[in-house]
């Protein structure tokens, strides 16, 4: 298959580069994406009718964002070789406290495929029992969000109408009332 964008046959040339983002051209294109192969896991973890959501302050946004649990994967050293697995377990352990019998890959996924170039793999955690406060890493400071399913929807019009942010991916959990459908059928 071919592209249809003229500039799709262009080389991509690096703008800037940090330790995780890069800045690049094509043609008359203008967009990001991680350093180094560094990709994402979102965990969607539901237990007893109650979603495990986290909050922290963002600093691209200036302000507080409600999230699913995420992390990067292969930013560290030595890890550049874990699965999305392996990483969302770790990730889900350190923010939320909670750990999961297993990771159900749900598939790979772009939140903003114009600007950015990074993906996210999508992830559902089975069989979760709490260990922990989590709270995340030293200095990263999340604080957990315990919330019903049946309030979710009220719980993220009441946090933007306090002004804070949402997360795409929060979107997922809230379909059916989106879209007005059952969409698991």
């Amino acid at each position: 298959m071919s592209e249809t964008d003229p500039d799709a046959a262009l080389p991509e040339q690096i703008v800037w580069e940090g330790k995780f983002i890069t800045a690049k051209v094509r043609g008359r294109w203008e967009y990001v994406g991680r350093a180094r192969n560094i990709r994402a896991a979102a965990i969607i973890a539901i237990e007893d009718g109650h979603v495990l959501l986290v909050e922290q302050y963002r600093i691209p946004l200036s302000k507080r964002s409600l999230e699913i649990p995420a992390g990067l994967i292969g930013d560290d050293d030595g890890g550049e070789n874990d699965t999305p697995e392996a990483a969302a377990m770790r990730e889900l352990e350190e923010e939320t406290g909670y750990i999961a019998e297993r990771m159900e890959n749900l598939g790979e996924y772009y939140s903003s495929p114009g600007m950015v170039s990074e993906s996210f793999t999508l992830l559902r955690a089975h069989g979760l029992t709490k260990v922990s406060e989590g709270g995340g890493l030293p200095g990263e400071n999340i604080t957990v969000h315990r919330v019903r399913l049946t309030e979710l929807r009220q719980f993220v019009a009441d946090w933007r109408a306090s002004g804070h942010a949402v997360d795409v991916r929060l979107a997922i959990l809230m379909a059916e009332h989106l879209t007005g459908e059952n969409i698991n059928g």
